[in-house]
């Protein structure tokens, strides 16, 4: 997964709740638009190491994280901030929208 944090149902409170923005993608291998966006996820997640934590979530294993944010399609990209929702997006989306996103919480 490279730069990426593998997020789980266990670790998903500590993650969200450390003190910088934090993006997570919740995913599944079997889902082709998800598959399309990992490597904008990867490369976000080289560009913004130090200052954002990206991470991803199989929403097949960790269903607990899914359901507590209403996550009924994926990808869905939730963006927190010292632990709230700032910003959802649901579906593929570009990394120029991403970074606008993750620059706007910084």
């Amino acid at each position: 997964m490279g730069k990426t944090l593998e997020i789980k149902d266990s670790n998903f409170n500590d993650v969200i709740s450390k003190n910088k923005t934090v993006l997570v993608d919740f995913w599944a291998e079997w889902c082709g638009p998800c598959r399309m966006i990992s490597p904008v996820i990867e490369e976000l997640a080289n560009e913004y190491e130090g200052k954002v934590i990206i991470g991803k979530l199989d929403v097949d294993s960790n269903q607990e994280s899914s359901v507590k944010y209403g996550v009924r399609s994926i990808p869905t990209i939730l963006t927190f901030k010292d632990g709230e929702i700032v910003d959802k997006q649901v579906g593929a989306v570009s990394k120029e929208t991403l970074k606008n996103i993750i620059d706007s919480q910084l």
